[in-house]
């Protein structure tokens, strides 16, 4: 393997854990059509984008609604989970991501967030550590969700390194498929349904040692 000069991360689930709120969220729209939601169907939307998690909500419930009932509920469900996540704060950082992030920039390794959604800068604000980040590539700057590795392939390039050059940290089974096609290494996060599919697996960033890649 070359020398890491790069970090990229997903967002939910690898630096910061809204999942629930994204569920809740999800679980209101799904209600409101008259489909069952649970967390089971919920594994389903993890690394998805919006347009595409509400594609599969109606499929799960085998519903057609216009394109007008399309972006309410799209509307709806980003109000409610951004009134839900008001509160964030450096303490809802997942274990080992702050003290990553700095040993990271005191490495002179580059840093950047590859997520789907849309409200990552937002996040980032609300936890305190934006100023970490080279880059940010979010749901608003792709045109090919993940498992297309566009969010990856754009933040390398932005970081002006070549995939083999970076680290790609994911939770979910469609951005280690991303990661894997741009031809990063994929390092599995806090999600044991991925073990088997990424190239490296830590049940948190805690058991993660940079000292070992760059």
């Amino acid at each position: 393997m070359s020398p890491i000069k790069g970090l990229l991360f997903d967002l939910d689930g690898v630096l910061v854990t809204t999942e629930h709120n994204h569920f809740i969220a999800w679980q209101r729209c799904a209600h409101s059509l008259g489909i069952a939601f649970t967390e089971q169907e919920n594994e389903l939307l993890k690394g998805v984008s919006r347009v595409d998690s509400l594609k599969k909500i109606l499929e799960l419930g085998a519903k057609t609604i216009s394109n007008e009932e399309f972006e309410a509920l799209l509307k709806s469900k980003n109000d409610f989970y951004l009134e839900s996540i008001q509160s964030l704060n450096a303490s809802d950082l997942l274990p080992g991501v702050a003290a990553l992030l700095e040993e990271a920039k005191h490495r002179g390794i580059l840093l950047g967030v590859g997520s789907s959604s849309k409200n990552a800068n937002f996040i980032l604000g609300k936890l305190g550590i934006a100023h970490y980040f080279d880059v940010v590539i979010d749901g608003n700057g792709v045109s090919d969700p993940k498992p297309h590795p566009e969010v990856f392939l754009n933040g390398a390039k932005a970081l002006q390194l070549e995939s083999k050059q970076v680290l790609v940290f994911e939770d979910a089974a469609s951005g280690i498929a991303a990661a894997k096609a741009g031809g990063f290494t994929a390092v599995g996060v806090g999600n044991p349904h991925i073990s088997t599919q990424a190239d490296i697996y830590f049940n948190n960033l805690t058991e993660f040692s940079l000292a070992n890649y760059a």
